[in-house]
């Protein structure tokens, strides 16, 4: 992320035209790399968000809303305690640095002014928020680190705030080194290694404005430094912006007339979208890892079954043995023998090697092998069925596999976890968090929200995960209408809503293309969609979601394709 020194110094310039003289409201730390600082200010109110992670490490103003813990964490009990209600009289930062300082003060009963210091260090995995008194010295922070466990400083309680240390200079000083360009294969990497503050992206961000090439040359070191002065004096005029910029973002000087907190929302907005898609990857892979965990055990359970079945195959032989020694016992002899060979009559009168145990008459021989057919063929019936069920069960779960690789946002993965919770009684923890029943319920009872086309002036809707697609299918949708599945993969139910009117083929081809882009056929060029009426699709008593069978059907050829 480009949230270097230049973006922090803009977004300090947009902070003191707004917050000078504000006062502290509310405290809160959504979770444990974060804190939120209501502020007053000039009749409005504000938020700003100091966010400390490894990945996400910033500060700016933000208008996103986030759910707090029940029960504060410590490091913001403290803050409530030693600054509730204090004053901002200034925002600043430390040469250049990723470091954010925000001076406090009170005034108390006898009107003494009690200052205070928060201090913001946004250094990647290094990042930390620190509360001062008016002599330095550090009240507390949110992480703690000892140089006895081999930090170069020490960042506990009643300890004196030391700078970071940092060989790197301002870029004011650019002349003094000139005389080591000749070090480095590029500009970009020496600007970076060499100054405070300027990050990579900014840098190659300049060199595309300048039309110059990162080449290591005495002008383009020049064009570029004076272009960094120049930007840092339109910092102090709040006459920049920030853009995205090659899947991140930077600064540059403003061309046209700039919004007030410009930089600050930019930044609100990109780290919420950085944060709610991270978020999402995280929620759709732990779901993954629960189905796919199940999915292996169902597996191993199968190939078990398999096995037993392999047994069972023998269940005809042992029949036809313990039938030849009965057939023929009056000819054999008394004795006990380990083999015997006799004519198969059921196959010619050939001649078949029966094996014996030695330790019976030849009578009880007939009566085991009598006993294994049996006990076989009701293993057989038995071990049908729940290798019956165990497919079933495996189709369920690649179909729940395929919704969730499908799903676009968290309130989709949030359905599938209903659907998940449901059917297998899923009660582990999402992101740290149980699943909450009120919310749960709530979503239950609203509305499915599935994706609605117009083709040729009929609605068609499409269900986002299997709790949708009966939904759609049995609740939704009239009997005449048209169903729409994707055949032999797994894929979304769609239905043509027809108002009792009938459709073209050319509607139904429509139709069929978008059932075989929302399934597992979508990289299929000839996909194969089966369609019926409504009223020709019924759900099998105990069913999982969105398992059916149907008929009456008919099936069309198409690419898939949701362009319609």
């Amino acid at each position: 992320m480009a949230f270097d020194g230049l973006v922090l110094n803009a977004v300090v310039s947009e902070l003191n035209t707004h917050l000078i003289g504000g006062k502290i409201q509310k405290i809160y730390q959504p979770s444990s790399d974060e804190v939120l600082i209501s502020v007053y200010a000039n009749s409005l109110s504000y938020a700003l968000k100091l966010n400390v992670s490894s990945n996400f490490y910033s500060a700016y103003l933000t208008t996103s809303k986030k759910d707090n813990p029940l029960v504060a964490p410590n490091f913001c009990m403290l803050l409530r305690k030693h600054i509730m209600n204090y004053k901002i009289t200034n925002i600043s930062t430390i040469n250049q640095e990723r470091i954010l300082v925000i001076d406090l003060a009170d005034i108390d009963d006898d009107y003494m002014s009690s200052n205070k210091k928060l201090i913001v260090e946004l250094m990647g995995k290094h990042s930390n928020i620190m509360l001062l008194d008016n002599n330095n010295v550090i009240i507390d922070a949110l992480k703690h680190f000892s140089t006895s466990d081999g930090a170069y400083r020490n960042i506990l309680p009643h300890t004196q705030y030391i700078l970071p240390a940092s060989n790197k200079i301002n870029v004011s000083d650019y002349k003094s080194l000139e005389n080591k360009l000749t070090e480095f294969n590029s500009l970009s990497s020496f600007f970076v290694e060499n100054f405070t503050g300027i990050s990579k992206t900014f840098i190659v961000n300049a060199i595309n404005l300048l039309n110059i090439n990162d080449t290591v040359t005495l002008d383009n070191y020049n064009a570029i430094a004076k272009y960094i002065l120049e930007l840092k004096g339109e910092i102090a005029n709040n006459n920049v912006e920030a853009i995205d910029f090659e899947n991140d973002y930077t600064l540059q000087i403003c061309k046209s007339s700039k919004e007030p907190l410009q930089v600050n929302f930019f930044l609100d907005d990109y780290y919420n979208s950085k944060e709610k898609q991270e978020q999402f990857l995280s929620y759709r892979n732990y779901l993954l890892q629960f189905i796919s965990a199940r999915l292996k055990r169902i597996s191993k359970k199968l190939s078990t079954i398999d096995d037993k079945l392999k047994e069972c195959q023998n269940l005809d032989k042992y029949q036809l043995y313990g039938e030849l020694i009965t057939s023929f016992l009056y000819q054999m002899p008394k004795e006990h023998i380990s083999h015997i060979e006799l004519e198969n009559y059921y196959n010619n009168n050939e001649l078949i090697d029966i094996p014996l145990d030695i330790a019976i008459s030849p009578a009880d021989n007939a009566k085991k092998y009598f006993k294994k057919y049996h006990k076989l063929k009701n293993t057989f019936v038995i071990v049908q069925e729940q290798k019956t069920e165990l497919e079933n069960e495996i189709n369920y779960l690649e179909s729940i596999v395929y919704e969730i690789q499908a799903s676009k946002n968290i309130n989709d993965l949030d359905e599938i976890y209903d659907e998940i919770e449901d059917a297998f009684s899923f009660s582990q923890k999402q992101n740290g968090k149980k699943a909450d029943k009120k919310k749960k319920s709530k979503r239950a009872k609203e509305l499915v929200t599935p994706i609605v086309y117009n083709i040729d002036g009929f609605k068609v809707l499409i269900g986002k995960n299997n709790k949708q697609n009966d939904e759609l299918t049995f609740k939704v949708a009239n009997k005449e209408d048209i169903w729409f599945h994707i055949k032999d993969f797994h894929g979304s139910h769609v239905i043509l809503v027809t108002n009792n009117l009938v459709p073209s083929q050319e509607t139904i081809n429509k139709c069929a293309r978008i059932a075989a882009y929302y399934s597992k056929a979508l990289q299929s060029s000839n996909a194969q969609v089966d369609y019926t009426l409504v009223k020709c699709v019924k759900k099998p008593r105990s069913a999982k979601s969105g398992m059916v069978i149907y008929t009456n059907q008919k099936t069309v050829i198409v690419k898939p394709n949701k362009n319609i």
